[in-house]
């Protein structure tokens, strides 16, 4: 795995917002398809002034997010392993203390900006700095994701850190079919300067029609 650091003035910003989740048959010509997962009850209701693809770092803030680094990055791809552009790209997860942006409250923690979004070139590419996720009670490491094509609803699924030990207990992660799982792991690896990286490509069930 190739190990790229990214710096803040490259990270892009902007956003859309999207009202329903797509399912995604298990396999659609060459390619499997990642399976979907579910939304969620923490997708923020009100997204934050500071949406851009950096997450360690919020506008206004001195200190930066608790936790550990990762680059999270990867592909959009069709069932045919053609690079989906203009696919906006979301994630959103709890900090280090287990809060989502969505809850609020004081132990929530403001360095961290808990939501991102990043619009793929024509390569299919996205990338975020993030945190490595952290299991929370009734829930193992997982970062939520969603993927929207124009003219599209959106795809909504999660990625899961590969060895993590709640993975087998996970409810979400246990009800995808066995042979279906490994389409919801990364490898999360040392990336130099403390960080890591995992890479997770997405890939989309489209129809003819759709492509």
């Amino acid at each position: 795995m190739h190990s790229v650091l990214y710096s803040r003035r490259r990270f892009l910003g902007g956003c859309l917002s999207a009202a329903v989740v797509l399912g995604a048959p298990l396999a659609v010509g060459e390619l499997l398809t990642t399976p979907p997962q579910s939304l969620g009850p923490f997708y923020p209701a009100q997204l934050p002034l500071d949406r851009d693809n950096d997450l360690l770092r919020v506008a206004g803030q001195t200190v930066a997010a608790l936790g550990e680094p990762v680059q999270l990055h990867g592909r959009i791809l069709d069932a045919r392993g053609e690079p989906l552009g203009r696919a906006l790209v979301e994630i959103w997860q709890a900090d280090s203390h287990g809060v989502y942006l969505a809850q609020g409250g004081n132990r929530r923690d403001a360095g961290f900006q808990g939501y991102g979004c990043f619009e793929t070139a024509s390569g299919g590419e996205y990338r975020f700095r993030t945190l490595r996720p952290r299991p929370y009670p009734g829930r193992t490491a997982h970062i939520h994701m969603a993927v929207t094509l124009p003219g599209q609803p959106r795809f909504v699924t999660q990625c899961y850190v590969r060895g993590e030990p709640g993975n087998a207990g996970d409810y979400l992660l246990s009800a995808v079919a066995p042979e279906a799982r490994e389409r919801l792991l990364a490898d999360f690896l040392p990336a130099g300067d403390g960080e890591l990286a995992a890479r997770f490509d997405i890939v989309l069930g489209l129809t003819p029609a759709d492509a």
